[in-house]
Order: structure tokens, then sequence, then C-alpha cells
């Protein structure tokens, strides 16, 4: 198979990139505890990888009520952004990029993650259904748990959150990354707030689309003020589904999904920021995104657009040839291969991933993963 789409140099914002292949954000929970915060280890893992054009890390929460799963990182502590620092100077010393993806997870999260046992917060008190989280049980031990009822925020709240986001930014450009991305799908905070179904306020903030919009709008502007637009991407997930398994297993499913979507990458545009990320459903026999939301995506945003979903390669090229994207993720293949770039490139077999090893534990499923021997 010819390869060379996938390795053509591209212009991503104020970064130049040297191939198309991208290390999306990928949930690992390996931070140092107690502090949740980024390490070594994790350091080895982002370097191996750097093969990379483009490199996202896994989301970091961007304050303590923003962790929904026990072990993910954190950057809002003085000692999380000493932790990222170890990788973002792994990474450079590769010649390579990475941002930083700020997440909170809002409703979907459990009292014991919670600052002193409190309730989630959430656009509305709704409690998230069909979905877990994973608590810690014990040092190195944990398991999954039904959210906790969240309450509502109230306006002034929502504005502090924004300034929370401006804040996390600031701390990812002291730690040294090259840009960020906002994590805005699978049902978490940002996604909350755009979905009809999570979001029944009646101020500002809800209620129509333009307000629900208003907090993406205000999120991106006020990390685009901290780093500058052309060092922003956004991530959503639109799912256009068609059975109750499928419509609650990435987040939320919209009454008309291609209107709230491109609705919101109008705000995008809007706001000139660098790339738009969009994770498809990625489990079997999920549908695909139709041809025409693929393509008003295309003609209402004018920045770089990246794809991920069970990617192939041939998948990856065809898209790509098609002018719907501009850069493929690829996940798990990367989880298992560190030098994925290269097996693309020469047609090497790649590794299986061990799905028994991918959320928290050791070295053992993370940074042993052999590079390939010729």
């Amino acid at each position: 198979m010819k390869t060379e789409t996938l390795f053509t140099p591209l212009k991503l914002g104020r970064h130049r990139l040297s191939n198309r292949i991208v290390l999306p954000p990928l949930t690992r929970s390996r931070s140092s505890q107690p502090g949740d915060i980024a390490n070594d280890l994790m350091a080895t893992y982002y370097k191996q990888r750097a093969g990379a054009g483009f490199m996202v890390t896994e989301g970091t929460q961007i304050e303590p009520r923003g962790q929904g799963y026990a072990w993910t990182p954190g950057i809002y502590s003085a000692a999380q952004i000493e932790g990222w620092r170890k990788v973002t100077e792994a990474v450079h010393a590769q010649g390579n990029i990475i941002f930083a993806q700020l997440w909170h997870v809002g409703r979907v999260s459990h009292t014991s993650l919670q600052p002193d046992g409190a309730a989630p917060i959430a656009p509305s008190a709704i409690a998230a259904d069909n979905v877990k989280v994973f608590v810690e049980t014990g040092p190195g031990s944990g398991a999954l748990a039904a959210p906790s009822m969240p309450r509502a925020l109230s306006t002034a709240e929502v504005q502090e959150l924004v300034q929370l986001y401006a804040q996390a930014a600031r701390n990812a450009l002291s730690a040294g990354f090259d840009g960020i991305e906002l994590h805005c799908a699978n049902g978490y905070l940002v996604n909350q707030f755009i979905s009809e179904h999570s979001n029944q306020r009646e101020d500002e903030y809800g209620g129509s689309l333009p307000n629900r919009l208003r907090f993406l709008r205000e999120i991106v502007a006020a990390v685009s003020e901290v780093v500058g637009a052309d060092c922003v991407g956004v991530r959503f997930a639109p799912l256009f589904a068609s059975t109750e398994e499928e419509r609650v297993y990435m987040g939320l499913v919209e009454s008309d999904p291609h209107n709230t979507y491109i609705e919101a990458i109008k705000v995008l545009q809007e706001a000139g920021i660098a790339y738009l990320s969009i994770a498809e459903a990625d489990w079997d026999n999920a549908p695909e995104l139709p041809d025409d939301f693929r393509r008003a995506v295309r003609q209402t945003f004018s920045g770089r657009i990246i794809y991920a979903g069970r990617y192939t390669v041939e998948r990856g090229i065809k898209t790509l040839e098609a002018g719907l994207g501009d850069l493929i993720a690829f996940g798990r293949p990367f989880i298992a291969n560190p030098d994925l770039p290269q097996r693309i490139a020469n047609g090497w077999p790649l590794n299986p991933v061990d799905p028994a090893t991918l959320y928290g534990g050791t070295a053992q499923g993370y940074t042993d993963y052999p590079a390939y021997a010729e």
C-alpha cells in the first residue's frame, strides 16, 4: 500500500508537522499518587511515541472536581506542572511538539473522587446513566462505580470555571506544552453544556442552542487569549446512533446532531482555532458518520481536521485523499506500537494491544511494547 499521503508535511497553526499521523488522547491512569502527578514513566511512554507528526496528551483534569477516574493526571498543582515538564522535555528532545488536553468530567464522577466527598458539578442536577466511573478501593486497586448525583452550577460558578480553564492553559505553558486541546466530547462537562439532554438550565447557559454553546465559546476564547488561537484545538464526538446502547457509549446523541455540531463548529471557525478533532464511534459495528456531515464539517471549518476512531491505514489515506480530513489519529495501534509511523511506512506487522493493561498498573503494557526488529 502506498502510504506517502500520511507522510506529507503539514502546517498546524504556527507549528510544522513532519507527518499526518497523530497520537490522540489516550487515558492510561499511570500518574503518581498521591497528587495525580505525571511522572518519569509517563515521560518514557510519550518519548517512545514521538515519531507521530502530532501528539496530544491523555486528558488532564483542570481542577480537583474535574476527575472522574482514579489515577488520571491533573494540571492544577505545582507538582503536577513539574511532572508534566518531564513529559514535554522528553518529547521536545525528540524534536516533536505536544499539546495538553484539558479535561473536566463534570457529572461523570463520584463523591469519593471529589474534594471533601462533595457532589460532582454539572450544568443541571441530572445524573449520568449508562456510564461508569473508576474509584480507588485501595493502593493500586480500584473498581467501577455508578456516577454520583451531581449538583447544578450557579451562573457565577460557570463563569469561574471559564477562568479555571484559562489558568490550566497557563499551567500547561509553564509545563512546556506547545498548545492546548479542549476535551469537549464523550459526555463530559463541555458536552454536558452543549447537550439538550444534560443541560436544563434557565440562565444564559441553557435553553436555546446558542445559549448551550455559550460555555464552549467562552472557554475557547479564554484559552485562546492565553496561548493564541493558532495553538488551540477542540475535540468533539458527534454521535449519529441508531440503538440505545450506541447512544450512551461515547456521550450524548442530540435530536438533531448534524445541526448541533455544525453550529458548534461555527463557534470554532469564528474563534480561528488551529484544529478540530473528531472522535468517531469505535465499538464493533458502530455507525459511521454520514458523508453529508463530513462534507459540512469541511465546508464550515477552515482549520485542520483530525479524524480518530478505529482508523486503518487504508481508511485514513482515503479520508485524506478525499479532502475531508488533514490528519489521522491511531489510538490502540499507537498504544501497542511505539514505532507506529515506521511500521506504517515500511509495512511492518503490528503488535496486538493487551486490553488487561490499558488502565492503571506499571510499565507492563505501557512502556514495554517492543519496537519492530527487522
